[in-house]
């Protein structure tokens, strides 16, 4: 699996013009899912997620996780996460998992999230749709993750 993380103060996904999920001051994770991952690949990234310390304490340090200043998350699936542009110009996202795996793992993701979190401050996209995601970066704070590499 792959996530893209921004600590936000905000974030919200809209399909059709229409907001779908949305989080206050927390994390927006772009979540990728590969053809090898499985529900323990999204636990151990989900862990390692929950337990950065990515958040300020009263002296300005980054030593505070998501559930120390009781954050929000919002979860939007991206397969383009998976993206092969080491030929041409063309991007192959033939990495990405298959759509039914993809979802899957995805919806298991977002479980973990809410058993964490509680499920009211956890938003999320909708699997396949074209998305808008809008967000107010805080920081900026960007993380790439990927579960081959924790």
């Amino acid at each position: 699996m792959r996530a893209l993380i921004q600590r936000v103060t905000q974030a919200n996904v809209s399909v059709s013009g229409e907001s779908v999920g949305s989080c206050g001051r927390g994390l927006l994770v772009l979540l990728g899912v590969g053809h090898d991952d499985d529900e323990a690949t999204a636990a151990k990234l989900w862990n390692k997620i929950s337990g950065l310390r990515i958040f300020e304490d009263e002296d300005g340090k980054t030593n505070l996780s998501l559930a120390d200043v009781a954050g929000e998350a919002l979860v939007v699936s991206q397969f383009t996460l998976y993206a092969n542009c080491r030929r041409g110009r063309r991007p192959s996202f033939t990495d990405a998992a298959w759509p039914e795996l993809a979802n899957n793992l995805y919806e298991h993701f977002c479980e973990l999230v809410e058993a964490d979190l509680g499920p009211e401050h956890v938003g999320r996209g909708i699997f396949g749709a074209m998305m808008e995601v809008s967000l107010v970066n805080d920081g900026p704070f960007t993380i790439w993750l990927d579960t081959n590499e924790i």
